[in-house]
């Protein structure tokens, strides 16, 4: 595995993904939203062509995002689209449903595999089982702590990734709810319920806290009231050997994705060229504190919370 660190980040077009590059990302996680779910935007088999092709102009990589629920009716359009990506020349994908990981294998083998099971990946033994069968890498459960991070780390025959920055999802199903919602209270649905519409759901009990809502092909989605900022402690992962960092893009302005990247840029090439005299500089988060949505606060998220299972 290498030693050097990953800043991967999700973009939503094109023009995003071409800015973010720019700002000083290693990669980029894209997809289509029939095969990825919670995606800041759908990418057609051409425009992740042209997102791959100024990838290599930058030296970076194209990750494409298959973790939804595959169902029959998909797996019949798998073939074709692992096909064309194989073409494409992405780096690789990240799966959860072993049905894409034999897609993979048999029409794409170069592509490589990245095991993305959301909140069960939990433990070095079954990320491990994973590498077994083709996946190069785990992204590790939103809800380990720092202690279960680094620790887990020396264990692990696979890269790691961590996301580091962004808001995280603590709810999904594939019902259309916010539509029932409002159908039960005999009020019409106008007009669409995605990411662009701006819901938010409010607890009576913590109603200074919004959970943003929206629903899209792959049902509804409730995303965190907070967002997630490590960059303080990023250092304590890097020195563990997690190989790859992830910056959450998704219902954020591209000006502000880019600040963050340029944080957590500062950190990785300070750390990686001398790591003895590595100190964290607060004014990196500056330009984000800036754009950060004052209703939103940045925190540690599960990083320093004890666990009990």
């Amino acid at each position: 595995m290498s030693n050097k660190h990953e800043l991967l980040v999700t973009a939503a077009n094109v023009k995003e993904a071409e800015a973010l590059l720019q700002a000083g990302a290693d990669a980029l996680l894209i997809g289509d939203d029939r095969f990825g779910m919670r995606l800041p935007g759908s990418f057609s088999v051409e425009e992740t062509a042209e997102v791959a092709a100024l990838a290599a102009k930058h030296n970076a990589k194209v990750i494409v995002s298959m973790n939804n629920l595959m169902s029959n009716e998909l797996l019949k359009e798998l073939p074709e689209y692992v096909q064309a990506l194989g073409r494409i020349g992405v780096h690789a994908v990240e799966f959860n449903d072993p049905s894409v990981l034999a897609a993979i294998k048999e029409h794409a083998p170069h592509i490589r595999l990245h095991w993305n099971a959301e909140m069960t990946s939990t433990n070095y033994a079954t990320a491990n089982y994973w590498g077994t069968k083709g996946a190069g890498r785990v992204v590790l459960a939103r809800e380990l702590n720092m202690d279960e991070i680094t620790e887990m780390v020396p264990f692990l025959k696979v890269e790691a990734q961590v996301q580091v920055h962004g808001m995280t999802n603590i709810y999904h199903s594939k019902r259309s709810l916010v539509q029932s919602y409002m159908a039960h209270q005999g009020r019409p649905v106008e007009g669409h319920l995605g990411k662009e519409r701006g819901l938010f759901l409010i607890e009576a009990e913590r109603r200074d806290e919004k959970f943003p809502i929206y629903e899209d092909m792959n049902g509804t989605h409730i995303m965190s009231s907070e967002d997630i900022c490590i960059l303080e402690d990023l250092h304590l992962m890097m020195e563990a050997g997690v190989h790859s960092f992830k910056v959450e893009g998704i219902l954020k302005p591209l000006a502000y994705n880019e600040a963050v990247v340029r944080a957590y840029r500062q950190a990785i090439d300070l750390y990686e060229a001398d790591p003895d005299s590595y100190e964290y500089d607060e004014q990196w988060l500056k330009e984000v504190h800036e754009l950060q949505d004052p209703e939103r606060e940045l925190s540690f998220g599960f990083f320093y919370k004890e666990q009990v299972y």
